[in-house]
Protein backbone atom coordinates (compact mmCIF):
# COMPACT_ATOMS: atom_id res chain seq x y z
CA UNK A 1 0.00 0.00 0.00
CA UNK A 2 1.39 3.30 -1.39
CA UNK A 3 1.07 6.65 0.34
CA UNK A 4 -1.90 7.66 -2.06
CA UNK A 5 -3.69 4.61 -1.01
CA UNK A 6 -3.08 5.30 2.59
CA UNK A 7 -4.19 8.92 2.39
CA UNK A 8 -7.54 7.46 0.70
CA UNK A 9 -8.25 5.09 3.37
CA UNK A 10 -7.82 7.37 6.34
CA UNK A 11 -10.10 9.79 4.55
CA UNK A 12 -12.70 7.33 4.22
CA UNK A 13 -12.67 6.41 7.31
CA UNK A 14 -13.09 9.42 9.05
CA UNK A 15 -15.81 10.31 6.15
CA UNK A 16 -17.22 7.44 7.68
CA UNK A 17 -17.24 8.18 11.47
CA UNK A 18 -18.51 11.45 10.25
CA UNK A 19 -21.38 9.88 8.49
CA UNK A 20 -22.23 7.52 11.36
CA UNK A 21 -22.11 10.18 13.96
CA UNK A 22 -24.89 12.27 12.02
CA UNK A 23 -26.70 9.33 11.85
CA UNK A 24 -26.28 8.85 15.53
CA UNK A 25 -27.70 12.10 16.41
CA UNK A 26 -30.56 11.76 13.67
CA UNK A 27 -31.76 8.51 15.83
CA UNK A 28 -31.66 9.90 19.00
CA UNK A 29 -34.06 12.42 17.89
CA UNK A 30 -35.95 10.55 15.77
CA UNK A 31 -36.22 7.65 18.57
CA UNK A 32 -37.35 10.47 21.12
CA UNK A 33 -39.72 12.33 18.93
CA UNK A 34 -41.35 8.79 18.00
CA UNK A 35 -41.74 7.40 21.84
CA UNK A 36 -43.51 10.51 22.81
CA UNK A 37 -45.47 10.34 20.36
CA UNK A 38 -46.41 6.57 21.34
CA UNK A 39 -46.74 7.84 24.35
CA UNK A 40 -49.13 10.97 23.16
CA UNK A 41 -45.93 13.53 24.32
CA UNK A 42 -44.60 16.31 22.03
CA UNK A 43 -40.95 15.06 22.95
CA UNK A 44 -37.48 17.56 22.23
CA UNK A 45 -39.26 20.59 21.08
CA UNK A 46 -37.18 23.53 22.48
CA UNK A 47 -33.85 23.51 21.17
CA UNK A 48 -33.98 24.25 17.66
CA UNK A 49 -37.01 23.94 15.56
CA UNK A 50 -38.93 20.17 16.18
CA UNK A 51 -35.92 19.84 18.63
CA UNK A 52 -34.14 19.13 15.88
CA UNK A 53 -30.78 20.75 17.33
CA UNK A 54 -31.55 18.73 20.71
CA UNK A 55 -29.28 15.56 20.05
CA UNK A 56 -26.47 18.65 19.59
CA UNK A 57 -27.12 19.89 22.77
CA UNK A 58 -26.88 16.87 24.53
CA UNK A 59 -23.64 15.54 23.07
CA UNK A 60 -22.04 18.75 23.83
CA UNK A 61 -23.05 18.15 27.80
CA UNK A 62 -21.86 14.69 27.42
CA UNK A 63 -18.46 16.21 26.04
CA UNK A 64 -18.48 19.03 28.63
CA UNK A 65 -19.29 17.00 31.55
CA UNK A 66 -17.12 16.33 34.31
CA UNK A 67 -15.07 12.24 34.01
CA UNK A 68 -15.82 10.89 37.27
CA UNK A 69 -13.92 8.03 38.06
CA UNK A 70 -13.78 6.23 41.41
CA UNK A 71 -10.71 5.38 43.15
CA UNK A 72 -11.12 1.48 43.47
CA UNK A 73 -11.42 1.04 39.39
CA UNK A 74 -8.94 -0.38 37.40
CA UNK A 75 -8.23 2.48 35.62
CA UNK A 76 -6.32 0.69 32.59
CA UNK A 77 -9.67 -1.54 31.95
CA UNK A 78 -11.94 0.93 32.45
CA UNK A 79 -10.20 3.55 29.81
CA UNK A 80 -10.41 0.95 27.25
CA UNK A 81 -13.18 -0.74 27.96
CA UNK A 82 -15.42 2.06 25.90
CA UNK A 83 -13.20 1.66 22.49
CA UNK A 84 -12.81 -2.21 22.60
CA UNK A 85 -17.20 -1.84 22.73
CA UNK A 86 -16.82 1.17 19.94
CA UNK A 87 -13.98 0.06 17.16
CA UNK A 88 -16.04 -3.34 16.50
CA UNK A 89 -19.15 -1.57 15.67
CA UNK A 90 -17.57 0.77 13.96
CA UNK A 91 -15.54 -1.65 11.75
CA UNK A 92 -18.13 -3.46 10.62
CA UNK A 93 -19.48 -0.52 8.34
CA UNK A 94 -16.04 -0.66 6.43
CA UNK A 95 -17.61 -3.69 4.31
CA UNK A 96 -21.02 -2.75 4.33
CA UNK A 97 -22.25 -1.23 1.09
CA UNK A 98 -24.59 1.39 0.90
CA UNK A 99 -25.60 0.73 -3.04
CA UNK A 100 -23.34 -1.06 -5.21
CA UNK A 101 -20.44 1.65 -5.65
CA UNK A 102 -20.90 3.51 -2.49
CA UNK A 103 -18.69 1.32 0.06
CA UNK A 104 -15.44 1.32 1.30
CA UNK A 105 -14.11 -2.75 0.69
CA UNK A 106 -16.47 -4.81 -0.74
CA UNK A 107 -14.97 -7.99 0.69
CA UNK A 108 -16.00 -11.86 -1.07
CA UNK A 109 -16.09 -12.94 2.60
CA UNK A 110 -18.03 -9.50 4.13
CA UNK A 111 -20.61 -11.93 6.47
CA UNK A 112 -17.38 -13.27 8.00
CA UNK A 113 -15.82 -10.40 8.69
CA UNK A 114 -18.77 -8.91 9.84
CA UNK A 115 -19.73 -12.00 12.10
CA UNK A 116 -15.88 -12.15 13.59
CA UNK A 117 -16.06 -8.27 14.75
CA UNK A 118 -19.17 -8.35 15.91
CA UNK A 119 -18.61 -10.77 18.59
CA UNK A 120 -15.82 -8.47 20.20
CA UNK A 121 -17.99 -6.34 21.32
CA UNK A 122 -18.59 -8.86 24.58
CA UNK A 123 -14.91 -8.41 25.54
CA UNK A 124 -15.77 -4.74 26.09
CA UNK A 125 -18.95 -5.29 28.07
CA UNK A 126 -17.64 -7.88 30.54
CA UNK A 127 -14.45 -5.38 31.01
CA UNK A 128 -16.51 -2.45 31.81
CA UNK A 129 -18.04 -4.39 34.47
CA UNK A 130 -15.29 -5.99 35.74
CA UNK A 131 -12.96 -2.66 35.71
CA UNK A 132 -15.68 -0.78 37.85
CA UNK A 133 -15.56 -2.81 40.68
CA UNK A 134 -19.09 -2.22 41.29
CA UNK A 135 -21.12 -5.53 42.05
CA UNK A 136 -23.75 -3.85 39.79
CA UNK A 137 -21.62 -3.31 36.71
CA UNK A 138 -19.94 -7.23 37.05
CA UNK A 139 -23.32 -8.58 37.54
CA UNK A 140 -24.52 -6.78 34.40
CA UNK A 141 -21.31 -7.65 32.21
CA UNK A 142 -21.67 -11.28 33.13
CA UNK A 143 -25.42 -10.85 32.39
CA UNK A 144 -24.32 -9.16 28.77
CA UNK A 145 -21.79 -11.95 28.12
CA UNK A 146 -24.35 -15.01 28.98
CA UNK A 147 -27.24 -13.10 26.70
CA UNK A 148 -24.82 -12.11 23.54
CA UNK A 149 -22.89 -15.69 23.64
CA UNK A 150 -26.86 -17.16 23.57
CA UNK A 151 -28.07 -14.72 20.99
CA UNK A 152 -25.12 -15.01 18.81
CA UNK A 153 -25.99 -18.82 17.43
CA UNK A 154 -29.20 -18.30 16.12
CA UNK A 155 -27.60 -14.96 14.32
CA UNK A 156 -24.64 -16.46 13.16
CA UNK A 157 -27.38 -19.34 11.42
CA UNK A 158 -29.51 -16.84 10.23
CA UNK A 159 -26.67 -14.95 8.34
CA UNK A 160 -25.36 -19.15 7.07
CA UNK A 161 -28.61 -19.79 5.74
CA UNK A 162 -28.83 -16.24 3.30
CA UNK A 163 -25.10 -17.11 2.55
CA UNK A 164 -25.96 -20.59 1.23
CA UNK A 165 -29.35 -19.32 -0.66
CA UNK A 166 -27.48 -16.59 -2.46
CA UNK A 167 -24.19 -18.89 -2.71
CA UNK A 168 -22.23 -16.07 -1.55
CA UNK A 169 -20.89 -14.30 1.24
CA UNK A 170 -20.25 -11.48 -0.40
CA UNK A 171 -23.15 -8.67 0.59
CA UNK A 172 -23.64 -6.69 -2.99
CA UNK A 173 -23.76 -9.66 -4.80
CA UNK A 174 -26.53 -10.65 -2.06
CA UNK A 175 -28.74 -8.11 -2.69
CA UNK A 176 -28.36 -8.61 -6.10
CA UNK A 177 -29.62 -12.28 -6.10
CA UNK A 178 -32.88 -10.52 -5.02
CA UNK A 179 -33.34 -8.54 -8.02
CA UNK A 180 -36.28 -10.27 -8.93
CA UNK A 181 -37.87 -11.56 -5.12
CA UNK A 182 -36.50 -10.40 -2.13
CA UNK A 183 -35.14 -12.85 0.84
CA UNK A 184 -37.71 -11.88 3.18
CA UNK A 185 -40.60 -13.53 1.41
CA UNK A 186 -38.20 -16.95 0.14
CA UNK A 187 -36.94 -17.08 3.53
CA UNK A 188 -39.60 -15.37 6.17
CA UNK A 189 -38.05 -17.74 9.27
CA UNK A 190 -34.54 -16.46 8.62
CA UNK A 191 -35.89 -13.05 8.84
CA UNK A 192 -37.58 -13.62 11.97
CA UNK A 193 -34.47 -15.24 13.49
CA UNK A 194 -32.57 -12.63 12.80
CA UNK A 195 -33.84 -9.59 13.65
CA UNK A 196 -35.25 -11.32 16.82
CA UNK A 197 -31.85 -12.10 17.52
CA UNK A 198 -30.13 -8.71 16.29
CA UNK A 199 -32.27 -7.06 18.50
CA UNK A 200 -30.95 -9.38 21.49
CA UNK A 201 -27.15 -8.43 20.50
CA UNK A 202 -28.34 -5.08 20.53
CA UNK A 203 -29.07 -5.15 24.12
CA UNK A 204 -33.03 -3.12 23.16
CA UNK A 205 -36.30 -3.59 24.64
CA UNK A 206 -37.19 -5.96 25.48
CA UNK A 207 -33.85 -7.72 25.68
CA UNK A 208 -32.82 -4.74 27.74
CA UNK A 209 -30.99 -6.96 30.33
CA UNK A 210 -27.64 -6.22 31.37
CA UNK A 211 -28.22 -2.57 31.74
CA UNK A 212 -31.77 -3.32 33.35
CA UNK A 213 -32.17 0.40 35.39
CA UNK A 214 -34.68 -1.17 37.88
CA UNK A 215 -32.45 -4.20 38.65
CA UNK A 216 -28.83 -3.50 38.13
CA UNK A 217 -28.81 0.44 37.67
CA UNK A 218 -27.16 0.08 34.41
CA UNK A 219 -24.90 -2.73 34.72
CA UNK A 220 -21.72 -2.25 33.06
CA UNK A 221 -22.08 1.38 32.58
CA UNK A 222 -23.26 2.21 35.49
CA UNK A 223 -19.54 3.69 36.96
CA UNK A 224 -19.40 5.77 33.60
CA UNK A 225 -20.33 8.89 32.81
CA UNK A 226 -18.56 11.95 30.59
CA UNK A 227 -17.04 11.58 27.67
CA UNK A 228 -16.66 7.66 28.45
CA UNK A 229 -20.34 6.93 28.58
CA UNK A 230 -20.76 8.80 25.76
CA UNK A 231 -18.74 6.40 23.49
CA UNK A 232 -21.03 3.58 24.78
CA UNK A 233 -24.06 5.15 23.61
CA UNK A 234 -22.69 5.93 19.94
CA UNK A 235 -21.52 2.21 19.52
CA UNK A 236 -25.35 1.24 20.51
CA UNK A 237 -26.73 3.63 17.94
CA UNK A 238 -24.45 2.75 15.55
CA UNK A 239 -24.78 -1.28 16.30
CA UNK A 240 -28.73 0.15 16.14
CA UNK A 241 -28.33 1.10 12.45
CA UNK A 242 -25.94 -1.53 11.21
CA UNK A 243 -28.17 -4.27 12.33
CA UNK A 244 -31.13 -2.24 10.60
CA UNK A 245 -28.60 -2.19 7.12
CA UNK A 246 -27.76 -5.93 7.64
CA UNK A 247 -31.45 -6.55 7.88
CA UNK A 248 -32.14 -4.67 4.70
CA UNK A 249 -29.29 -6.36 2.18
CA UNK A 250 -29.67 -9.94 3.66
CA UNK A 251 -33.83 -9.93 3.29
CA UNK A 252 -35.29 -6.95 1.72
CA UNK A 253 -33.33 -6.15 -1.27
CA UNK A 254 -30.99 -3.45 -0.20
CA UNK A 255 -30.79 -0.05 -2.93
CA UNK A 256 -33.26 -2.51 -5.06
CA UNK A 257 -36.82 -1.76 -5.33
CA UNK A 258 -39.28 -3.13 -8.14
CA UNK A 259 -39.03 -1.19 -11.09
CA UNK A 260 -35.92 1.34 -10.22
CA UNK A 261 -32.61 -0.16 -12.13
CA UNK A 262 -30.17 -1.51 -9.59
CA UNK A 263 -27.66 1.41 -10.77
CA UNK A 264 -29.64 4.70 -9.92
CA UNK A 265 -26.81 6.16 -8.02
CA UNK A 266 -27.96 8.40 -5.32
CA UNK A 267 -31.73 6.92 -6.04
CA UNK A 268 -30.30 3.52 -4.81
CA UNK A 269 -28.79 5.58 -1.38
CA UNK A 270 -32.59 6.96 -0.57
CA UNK A 271 -34.26 3.60 -1.05
CA UNK A 272 -31.37 2.13 1.15
CA UNK A 273 -31.82 4.98 3.43
CA UNK A 274 -35.76 4.84 3.77
CA UNK A 275 -35.37 0.36 3.99
CA UNK A 276 -33.44 1.06 7.28
CA UNK A 277 -35.17 3.93 8.95
CA UNK A 278 -38.60 1.81 8.65
CA UNK A 279 -36.56 -1.04 10.28
CA UNK A 280 -34.93 1.21 12.93
CA UNK A 281 -38.55 2.68 13.78
CA UNK A 282 -39.97 -1.01 14.23
CA UNK A 283 -37.24 -1.16 16.86
CA UNK A 284 -38.38 1.96 18.82
CA UNK A 285 -41.93 0.94 18.15
CA UNK A 286 -41.01 -2.57 19.96
CA UNK A 287 -39.16 -0.19 22.57
CA UNK A 288 -42.25 1.51 23.46
CA UNK A 289 -44.87 -1.43 23.42
CA UNK A 290 -43.17 -4.29 24.70
CA UNK A 291 -42.01 -4.67 28.20
CA UNK A 292 -38.47 -6.20 29.35
CA UNK A 293 -38.39 -9.96 29.61
CA UNK A 294 -37.05 -11.71 32.54
CA UNK A 295 -33.73 -12.90 32.57
CA UNK A 296 -34.85 -16.72 32.56
CA UNK A 297 -37.20 -15.87 29.91
CA UNK A 298 -34.53 -14.71 27.91
CA UNK A 299 -31.81 -17.33 27.87
CA UNK A 300 -35.09 -19.89 27.43
CA UNK A 301 -36.41 -18.30 24.10
CA UNK A 302 -32.88 -18.23 22.74
CA UNK A 303 -32.07 -21.52 23.95
CA UNK A 304 -35.11 -23.43 23.71
CA UNK A 305 -37.21 -21.58 20.97
CA UNK A 306 -34.20 -19.71 18.12
CA UNK A 307 -31.71 -22.09 18.43
CA UNK A 308 -33.64 -24.80 17.69
CA UNK A 309 -35.32 -23.15 15.07
CA UNK A 310 -32.15 -21.64 14.00
CA UNK A 311 -31.22 -25.22 12.35
CA UNK A 312 -34.93 -26.13 11.59
CA UNK A 313 -33.86 -23.28 9.45
CA UNK A 314 -30.95 -24.76 7.76
CA UNK A 315 -32.13 -28.19 7.50
CA UNK A 316 -35.26 -27.62 5.58
CA UNK A 317 -33.23 -24.90 3.14
CA UNK A 318 -31.03 -27.67 2.46
CA UNK A 319 -33.66 -29.82 1.77
CA UNK A 320 -35.15 -27.10 -0.60
CA UNK A 321 -31.87 -26.88 -2.09
CA UNK A 322 -30.92 -30.40 -2.47
CA UNK A 323 -34.01 -31.26 -4.60
CA UNK A 324 -34.43 -28.45 -6.88
CA UNK A 325 -37.67 -27.47 -5.26
CA UNK A 326 -39.49 -24.21 -5.91
CA UNK A 327 -38.67 -20.83 -3.98
CA UNK A 328 -42.50 -21.20 -2.30
CA UNK A 329 -42.07 -24.07 -0.90
CA UNK A 330 -39.14 -22.63 1.20
CA UNK A 331 -41.70 -19.57 1.82
CA UNK A 332 -45.10 -22.01 2.86
CA UNK A 333 -42.68 -24.00 5.30
CA UNK A 334 -41.45 -21.38 6.77
CA UNK A 335 -44.54 -19.21 7.23
CA UNK A 336 -46.05 -22.55 8.85
CA UNK A 337 -43.13 -23.06 11.26
CA UNK A 338 -43.55 -19.30 12.43
CA UNK A 339 -47.44 -20.03 12.98
CA UNK A 340 -47.32 -23.01 14.93
CA UNK A 341 -44.48 -21.49 16.90
CA UNK A 342 -46.27 -18.43 17.51
CA UNK A 343 -49.67 -20.10 18.35
CA UNK A 344 -47.91 -22.89 21.07
CA UNK A 345 -46.05 -19.69 23.04
CA UNK A 346 -49.11 -17.65 23.13
CA UNK A 347 -50.77 -20.95 24.16
CA UNK A 348 -48.39 -21.42 26.89
CA UNK A 349 -48.84 -17.92 28.08
CA UNK A 350 -52.36 -17.89 28.63
CA UNK A 351 -51.87 -21.55 30.31
CA UNK A 352 -48.49 -20.87 32.26
CA UNK A 353 -49.38 -20.40 36.05
CA UNK A 354 -47.87 -17.38 37.61
CA UNK A 355 -44.80 -17.96 39.51
CA UNK A 356 -45.30 -18.00 43.52
CA UNK A 357 -42.54 -16.91 46.03
CA UNK A 358 -42.14 -17.58 49.06
CA UNK A 359 -40.64 -15.24 51.64
CA UNK A 360 -39.13 -16.42 54.93
CA UNK A 361 -38.07 -14.20 57.54
CA UNK A 362 -34.87 -14.75 59.52
CA UNK A 363 -35.58 -14.43 63.14
CA UNK A 364 -32.05 -14.79 65.10
CA UNK A 365 -31.55 -17.57 67.40
CA UNK A 366 -33.92 -19.63 65.87
CA UNK A 367 -31.48 -21.77 64.37
CA UNK A 368 -30.39 -22.55 67.76
CA UNK A 369 -34.14 -23.18 69.96
CA UNK A 370 -34.58 -25.78 66.94
CA UNK A 371 -31.96 -27.94 67.33
CA UNK A 372 -32.45 -27.61 70.86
Amino acid sequence: MNLLDTVILISSMLSLLTALSVVVLSLTWLERKFLGRIQMRMGPMHVGPFGLLQPIADAVKLMAKEDVMSSWVDRVVYWFAPLVVFVPSFMIWVTIPVTRDLVIRNMDMGLFYIIAFSVLSIVGLVAAGWASSNKYAVMGGFRAAAQLISYEIPLILALLGVAMWAQSMNLVEIVHKQGSVPFALIQPLGLVLFFVAGLAELGRTPFDIHPAESEVVGGPFVEYSGAHWAVFFLAEYINTFAIAALTVLLFLGGWLFPGIPGDMGYLGIVVFLVKTYMVILVIFWIRGTYPRLRIDQLMSLGWKVLVPLSFVNIVIMSFCMFYGWPDWTLSLMSVSIIAAVSWELSRRMRTSPAPEYTVKLYVPGSEASNVG
